[in-house]
């Protein structure tokens, strides 16, 4: 909700604030950085009027003053509010109340002097919200307003009518869904299809450093409200994702349920409006026979089948590194013997009792890959829903058949698991008829019957593990189908595809070779000079050091020495100091002017850093650079000739007074005009799906193979693994029909060369599997 009126105290209000939101000082404010999940705050100490601007968006300018008793000019800001957020606020701010902005822009100020020197920017259509907490002065009057949430009529717009680039409020029915996973990065994942009564459908990918945070989805069919929006066009169709101030609401599909939200958000408005909506898409969804997935209990299967799962778990155990098992049960009995996974008993977690008791009624599901994390995170009693369960035959060893239970690894097809609430309708349907279940009865009906010969099976003796299991996994846009390469090649130019192939060569096939220098900015890629390049550009450098007009920044202590048995080459040494003072050597950086390649990796061992420099006119500067700008152990920098402009030493002063001063690449790169370069891996890998082939590049820094480029040429180990990867990616001594499948995104583009453009495709979104 774009405004928010709350009394009480304000370590209450406080603590009612999303989870996600943390406090920035006035005085930390910086233009160019994303304010989404910050809030700055501040007494109200004055207005002006509000007014509508040209084209017709009503303005109003408040002054926050964050602490009463500082005369600093960076203790109180402008806040430009624009649209009907402004109108709102201009209703509801009284002096003395306490104001917390959230979801905002920076910008420059140039108005007052006398005030910040930036000037805070909010609308709704931003994702911005306001929280007002009302001051101790207001009458009863006031503060029965204020006590009032302000619920501003919001609108919603139809999937139809969807632009790109726009953040807009909708409702609509879920068509399909991912439950949440972890990404390759640190957020969780969910991807949702969405339709509503104009027929259009809608694709949506969250992410969100909270699972809980991401919208509460548990059926197809379901209902959700999502404010705030953004919209984008991917590949010429419509997608919608996650920006500043995203929430979601979530209602069961099935008519004559309760209307009750499911949602994180600790506040949020919902009004008769918003009931009757919900209430008019679950008819349209009950009479446009939406294709909903078997929701099956145990003693309705009937394998082979795919199906969705809701039941208590009765007991887990890890299996191996890539399976997770899960004892379940609904209640019934599967009318089949199912096969049960060999595991210690010490490893099984779960009540003994409860486990003995329902032995002959629990099944075995193993989840692969990207479920064991899920499955870990489990608890025992809790009631969940798995979907897109396989469930198929298998032969034991004495030729017994025995149903096996596999949630297959990857999130196609809706695959995954979710912990349904105990207020879910399901959940107390189910919980009820578990209550009516005589456990005793029921035990002592199955000690009267056989154990089943052999069906305990150990994982190993399953022979189609995963049906073919990628050896990569998609980072992003998993909901988009498969294109051949045979169709690519006959596709315009540029577009995004999904692939399925094999690897069947890569360049180069020295891998260390493969590691490349690369500029974000120009693009521009240049190898990695060798240490014999190194020693000659330094050497020439390290001729021209003279003592005779030694330069010194005014923050270093600098000495100069002779070497010894080779003339009268001198050897200058700047410590950098900390207030005046020498820091130990492990916190200390050094400027190197004269020094050789031997000499700076001498004191890389022993330093925090070393810069190598020369004397030009009355300063210090970096060399020529062909050589890094930083050495750091066994880590040299690099910055792009095209891009840099390099400044003279002085200008670390600024980092050198700080109060714990760091020497991070970035951070010296930034103060001497350097654009870094980067360590990437450059490969060209040739494809091929049955319906062709295709030479597809590969640029990636550590995202595809999760090892950084910039270790493999300093570690074994990283080289090694690398090594051991691309011999599983494309093992050598077989057929084609033995290699792995690879999933990726891959998008073709036009590269100039010469006079002519190049077709080329490359590689993104993509990572190597975990497991592999």
């Amino acid at each position: 909700m774009p405004l928010e009126v709350l009394s009480g105290s304000l370590r209450v209000v406080k603590n009612s604030l999303p989870n996600h939101l943390q406090k920035v000082d006035l005085e930390h404010l910086q233009l160019g950085r994303d304010y989404a999940n910050q809030y700055i705050q501040g007494s109200f100490v004055t207005s002006y009027q509000l007014i509508n601007l040209g084209n017709g968006t009503p303005f109003f300018k408040i002054v926050l003053q964050e602490s009463e008793n500082s005369s600093s000019r960076n203790s109180s800001i402008y806040i430009l509010i624009f649209g009907k957020l402004a109108e709102d606020c201009a209703k509801v701010v009284q002096q003395g109340d306490i104001i917390m902005v959230a979801g905002f822009n920076l910008t420059k100020s140039t108005n007052d002097p006398s005030r910040h020197g930036c000037q805070v920017e909010v609308s709704e259509e931003a994702g911005s919200t306001i929280y007002v907490c009302t001051g101790s002065s207001r009458n009863a009057t006031g503060a029965e307003t204020a006590s009032m949430k302000v619920a501003p009529k919001y609108t919603y717009t139809p999937l139809n009518h969807l632009k790109n680039g726009s953040v807009v409020n909708l409702y609509g029915a879920v068509k399909f869904f991912k439950p949440p996973y972890l990404s390759k990065g640190t957020d969780y994942c969910s991807v949702v299809t969405i339709v509503d009564q104009s027929n259009v459908k809608l694709v949506c990918s969250f992410f969100k450093a909270v699972k809980d945070a991401l919208p509460q989805i548990y059926r197809i069919g379901d209902i959700v409200r999502f404010h705030r929006i953004k919209i984008r066009e991917f590949n010429r169709q419509m997608q919608g994702i996650s920006g500043p101030g995203f929430s979601s609401l979530t209602f069961d599909g099935n008519v004559g349920t309760p209307v009750i939200p499911r949602t994180s958000s600790k506040t949020f408005s919902f009004t008769d409006e918003d009931r009757k909506t919900v209430e008019d898409l679950r008819i349209w969804v009950a009479s446009n026979l939406f294709s909903l997935p078997p929701m099956k209990k145990l003693c309705d299967i009937q394998p082979p089948m795919f199906f969705e799962f809701t039941g208590k778990l009765i007991g887990k155990a890890k299996v191996d590194g890539s399976s997770y098992l899960l004892k379940v049960w609904d209640g019934t009995k599967c009318p089949f013997p199912s096969w049960n996974v060999l595991v210690k008993e010490e490893d099984l977690e779960g009540d003994e009792s409860l486990l003995r008791r329902l032995k002959y009624l629990t099944v075995d599901v193993v989840a692969y890959d990207n479920h064991v994390h899920v499955a870990k995170l489990l608890k025992i009693g809790q009631f969940i829903s798995m979907y897109n369960v396989h469930v198929k035959t298998h032969s034991s060893e004495n030729g017994r058949d025995v149903m096996q239970f596999l949630l297959h690894g990857g999130t196609g097809h809706g695959r995954g698991i979710a912990v349904l609430p105990e207020n879910h309708p399901d959940i107390i349907e189910l919980k009820s008829f578990l209550d009516t279940i005589d456990l005793a009865l029921s035990d002592d009906s199955e000690r009267a019957s056989p154990e089943p010969e052999n069906s305990y099976t150990s994982l190993g003796s399953c022979v189609e593990r995963c049906q073919q299991l990628s050896v990569t996994v998609l980072t992003d846009h998993q909901h988009f189908d498969s294109t051949t390469l045979n169709t690519i090649r006959m596709s315009n130019i540029p577009q995004n595809y999904r692939i399925r192939a094999r690897l069947v060569k890569f360049e180069p096939e020295k891998l260390y070779q493969s590691v490349k220098l690369h500029c974000p900015q120009c693009n521009s890629l240049q190898e990695i000079p060798d240490g014999t390049e190194l020693d000659s550009v330094l050497r020439e450098a390290s001729a021209t050091c003279s003592d005779s007009n030694l330069q010194s920044p005014s923050f270093c202590n600098s000495i100069v020495w002779r070497t010894e048995n080779q003339g009268q080459r001198q050897v200058a040494v700047h410590f950098v100091t900390h207030k005046e003072l020498l820091q130990d050597p492990e916190d200390t950086l050094v400027f190197l002017e004269g020094g050789t390649l031997n000499e700076i990796l001498t004191f890389t061992c022993k330093f925090k850093g070393i810069i190598p420099v020369t004397a030009k006119e009355d300063s210090l500067v970096l060399l020529d650079l062909s050589v890094p700008y930083f050495w750091e152990g066994n880590m040299q920098y690099y910055g792009c000739k095209h891009c840099s402009k390099p400044k003279a030493m002085e200008s670390l002063g600024c980092l050198a007074s700080k109060q714990n001063p760091s020497w991070e690449h970035t951070s010296i790169a930034q103060e001497l005009g350097i654009v870094p370069l980067e360590y990437v891996f450059v490969m060209k890998f040739t494809l091929d799906d049955g319906t062709g082939t295709l030479d597809v590049y590969l640029l990636d820094s550590k995202k595809f193979f999760q090892i950084p480029a910039s270790k493999v040429l300093i570690n074994t180990i990283y080289q090694e693994n690398m090594e051991s990867i691309m011999s599983r990616l494309c093992p050598t001594g077989r057929t084609l029909d033995d290699f792995p499948w690879l999933e990726c995104f891959i998008k073709s583009y036009y590269v100039r060369d010469g006079t002519e453009n190049r077709l080329c495709y490359q590689i993104f979104d993509t990572t190597v599997a975990e497991d592999i």
